[in-house]
């Protein structure tokens, strides 16, 4: 099962999260979010952090 760390949580809200489920992250895969701006530019807007949890 998989689980994202939402934008107002830190990982380890994200980890108890996981295991008060009875789950224990296994892998965990990061992102970046990107933004274009008006001019053109692209830039990182934040990081998406995403866990694989095992039962």
């Amino acid at each position: 099962m998989k689980f994202r760390v939402e934008e107002n949580e830190t990982i380890e809200m994200c980890l108890n999260r996981m295991k008060e489920q009875g789950y224990t992250p296994v892998k965990r895969f990061e992102k970046p979010v990107f933004i274009e701006k008006k001019n053109g530019d692209i830039e990182v807007l934040r990081q998406e952090i995403q866990f694989v949890g095992k039962k």
